[in-house]
């Protein structure tokens, strides 16, 4: 029987023990995607002693089923629809033109917010290590590689605290590695998986994404240190 994780902390040190043979090098760039993902991200680049960015990805919610993906968008302007969805609700085009505009808006938001004026990593040719906290559908992921694979990585890791098989399985075909602490059978919802699975602040997202820029680089981590931080 699987024990669910702590915290998303854990669960980034789990991940960093499972990646390390791509620690200490100078072509591995880790994204966390906002906001869950950045509390694990942090923990893996720690481990890994690599630089840690940002990827926005946004969930476009089914009208009246807010909580249900009928797809998802992406910074630069990425898009995953999901046709299965869209056609059992019979959602027209104007509804998910409308959904994506807001989206943009708050992916405009949270890059001004979390980046002031740096611009993003660049990706180009490197190891680009993917990190969220759980994924139910995998939607969100999808549509992170698809944005991230326009960028010329060299090749693209997704790391995941927890995830659904189908969600595993569906990521793994699109990109070139997917590596999950737990992947639980009968998942349902990602935070059962989490002792700890309080809403994740901006303001924590900000701190951590300074933290790690203020960290050297090019000495081997131990991700088995606990980092004193509040991870939620």
């Amino acid at each position: 029987m699987l024990t669910p994780l702590h915290n998303r902390a854990e669960a980034g040190r789990r991940l960093g023990l499972k990646l390390q043979r791509y620690g200490n090098r100078g072509d591995v760039i880790v994204l966390g995607l906002p906001r869950g993902g950045v509390p694990v991200g942090f923990e893996v680049a720690r481990a890994l002693a690599a630089p840690l960015d940002v990827l926005i990805v946004r969930k476009l919610g089914a009208p009246g089923y807010h909580e249900l993906a009928m797809g998802a968008i992406a910074s630069g302007g990425a898009r995953v629809i999901n046709e299965d969805v869209v056609a059992s609700l019979g959602i027209p085009h104007f509804a998910i033109e409308r959904a994506v505009v807001l989206e943009e808006e708050e992916i405009a938001r949270r890059e001004k917010l979390y980046r002031g004026r740096r611009p993003p990593l660049d990706v180009r040719g490197k190891i680009v290590i993917l990190v969220d906290d759980g994924m139910a559908t995998g939607a969100s992921m999808l549509v992170a590689v698809k944005a991230l694979r326009s960028l010329s990585p060299a090749r693209i890791v997704v790391a995941s605290g927890v995830s659904s098989p189908s969600a595993c399985s569906a990521v793994g075909e699109v990109a070139d590695e997917c590596v999950c602490v737990l992947e639980p059978d009968d998942l349902g919802a990602i935070s059962p998986w989490y002792d700890e699975f309080d809403q994740t602040a901006d303001e924590e997202v900000c701190a951590l994404l300074a933290r790690a820029g203020e960290r050297p680089r090019g000495r081997p981590r131990h991700p088995h240190r606990t980092l004193e931080h509040r991870a939620s």
